[in-house]
């Protein structure tokens, strides 16, 4: 039995060490229909980090990406179908490319990347929360956004049911981080000082991006959340004020922009 086991395990570290899929695939909700702000932006910022990799995706838009998702921490998106293996979400999927020895990085040394990831989990965590709380905390968000992108694609009365449920795990993982109880203000004082850290990171670099001349994941995450807020457009465009504040950190969006989606 354990045996069987060992061999299992070696044949899937085998397997994640196999090169990088010519059909890998990408599933995501639909973009101009369905899609909310913090799946957009952890979308988006998958999809710069494998564009930074070089490494060859399709995208294909499904009404259930959700739930072909085998689990994640903040919003189970986007799905990744890489050979014989499925994941989700930022952190897992770069994980896994690091597996592959493809990933933008490698150049970094301990320390750099210790205090680059630091600032990734800043970033995820900070701008996942606050997009989720302008999506299913504000009324007005929800009910002219919200609710009708994300029940869209299902008939009545399960649009409804989809829209009660979605709402409660948001608000179940915005209590979890202690959200819940603050206000608006509360939220834009959260993303201004993140926005203030990660300016001040790069107005030290020497080079576009976060560390210099090359790319990092840091990178890919910024841009997946900053661009993303900056440019959804909702009833309440506080967050997307608030950025604007920040003209090194526009400037930096525009520079990736022009660099991998143009």
């Amino acid at each position: 039995m354990r045996g069987s086991l060992l061999l299992k395990e070696y044949n899937i570290i085998e397997k994640m060490s196999e090169p990088w899929p010519n059909d890998a695939v990408l599933y995501q909700p639909y973009e101009a229909e369905q899609i909310l702000l913090a799946e957009n932006a952890s979308c988006l910022a998958v999809k710069t980090y494998l564009k930074m990799c070089n490494l060859p995706y399709d995208i294909r838009a499904c009404a259930n990406a959700e739930f072909m998702s085998p689990g994640g921490r903040m919003t189970k998106l986007p799905v990744l179908k890489a050979g014989a293996f499925i994941l989700a979400e930022f952190e897992p999927i770069v994980n896994f490319v690091e597996q592959k020895n493809e990933a933008i990085g490698k150049w970094m040394d301990e320390d750099e990347k210790a205090e680059m990831r630091s600032y990734v989990c800043l970033t995820e965590n900070i701008f996942t929360m606050a997009e989720l709380y302008i999506s299913f905390m504000l009324k007005p968000v929800y009910d002219e956004v919200t609710a009708p992108r994300n029940g869209c694609v299902f008939p009545w009365p399960l649009n409804k049911i989809q829209n009660y449920s979605k709402r409660c795990q948001a608000k179940k993982m915005l209590k979890v981080y202690q959200w819940t109880d603050m206000s608006i203000d509360d939220v834009i004082e959260k993303v201004h000082k993140c926005c203030e850290n990660l300016q001040m990171k790069l107005g030290e670099s020497s080079g576009d991006y976060f560390y210099g001349d090359k790319p990092c994941e840091l990178d890919a995450i910024v841009f997946g959340h900053l661009f993303s807020v900056l440019t959804v457009k909702l009833p309440n465009m506080a967050l997307a004020q608030t950025v604007k504040k920040f003209e090194l950190l526009v400037k930096f969006c525009r520079f990736i922009e022009d660099q991998d989606f143009k």
